[in-house]
């Protein structure tokens, strides 16, 4: 009798085993967002990627790097990169915490299209949309290239393959009926861009940035500038087929420009790994929405709560959607 009845209390035994094992196994799956385990205390250092030095996105950086140090307590720095495809790329491997990026590009990775066929990032969330990024279409007021059509033949900087830069010149070019082919395409950066177009190596430049971009700046230091505009025509056909655009206008006078130039563009947005916990995530959407205002760089203004989730096409932090939910 006591035989069996001990049989049955390790039979009993071994199954709770089971049970407890099994339940354990659902509970450390269950972890996604912010619900990580981690702390703010478990971080003392963040960092920013942003774009390359001309670009808005670093001299940006940098300026939003210092508040969220000010603000949380936690050494952030602005790091160079390659931008938006190479940004979400990095954040997906853990190369950083946060990023600059187009609304455009942070889409694409969510849905593994585009330059990241087959490859859905999903362990990335935003933070907020700071500001319109203008698709730019650069030359030079002697070159004589006025339109689209005039880039046939011509040497064009169409930025690094993948990027953000990339696809706004293949989808522009598209519209206008022209493809890759139709010119002779050069993977460069603004920088470089700035330098070609002046020393008459390239004949144009798409740049896909916040105006005034310090590279245009620069190249209009040296020489007269000249912004190939988009008709609304053609602008109404791209954002027909691609919604993340919007129609834009360059101002006259920047750049020395005569007169307002029209032309589309995308958003710049912010994203942020998303086991980033909770707690810090809203400390770090706080202290940038609640002091852009302060800052020197012109796009400051734009950065506002009530405009922070437009265009976002991809999930929102918990933590940044604590602080929106706040603002309401």
């Amino acid at each position: 009798m006591n035989k069996k009845r001990f049989r049955i209390l390790a039979f009993i035994s071994m199954i709770a085993l089971l049970v407890l094992s099994a339940c354990g196994a659902d509970d450390s799956s269950k972890g996604s967002g912010s619900d990580s385990g981690k702390s703010k205390e478990d971080y003392d250092f963040l960092s920013v990627l942003t774009g390359g030095t001309q670009g808005t996105y670093y001299a940006l950086g940098g300026a939003l790097a210092d508040i969220i140090t000010q603000e949380t307590g936690v050494k952030t720095t602005a790091e160079v990169s390659q931008a938006s495809a190479a940004n979400m790329t990095a954040l997906k491997d853990g190369g950083a915490e946060i990023a600059f990026v187009q609304t455009d590009i942070a889409y694409y990775a969510s849905k593994g299209e585009m330059m990241f066929d087959g490859e859905v990032i999903d362990n990335v969330s935003a933070i907020g949309a700071l500001y319109p990024e203008t698709v730019q279409l650069v030359t030079l007021e002697k070159s004589g290239i006025k339109s689209f059509d005039d880039l046939k033949g011509k040497k064009v900087s169409v930025g690094a393959p993948g990027s953000g830069t990339y696809a706004n010149a293949e989808q522009l070019l598209e519209i206008h009926g022209l493809s890759m082919s139709d010119i002779q395409p050069q993977n460069l950066d603004f920088g470089e861009s700035q330098e070609s177009l002046q020393a008459g190596q390239i004949d144009a430049a798409f740049i896909t940035a916040g105006t005034p971009t310090g590279a245009v700046e620069g190249l209009n230091a040296v020489a007269q500038v000249y912004i190939v505009p988009v008709s609304d025509e053609k602008a109404d056909e791209l954002i027909s087929k691609y919604q993340y655009y919007a129609k834009e206008v360059i101002p006259a006078g920047t750049y020395g420009i005569k007169e307002d130039t029209p032309t589309v563009s995308v958003g710049a947005m912010l994203v942020i790994q998303n086991d980033v916990p909770e707690d810090l995530a809203y400390e770090i959407t706080k202290a940038i929405y609640d002091n852009a205002s302060k800052l020197t760089h012109p796009k400051g203004a734009l950065i506002k709560a009530e405009t922070g989730l437009d265009g976002i096409g991809i999930p929102v932090h918990p933590g940044a959607q604590k602080y929106f939910d706040e603002k309401k």
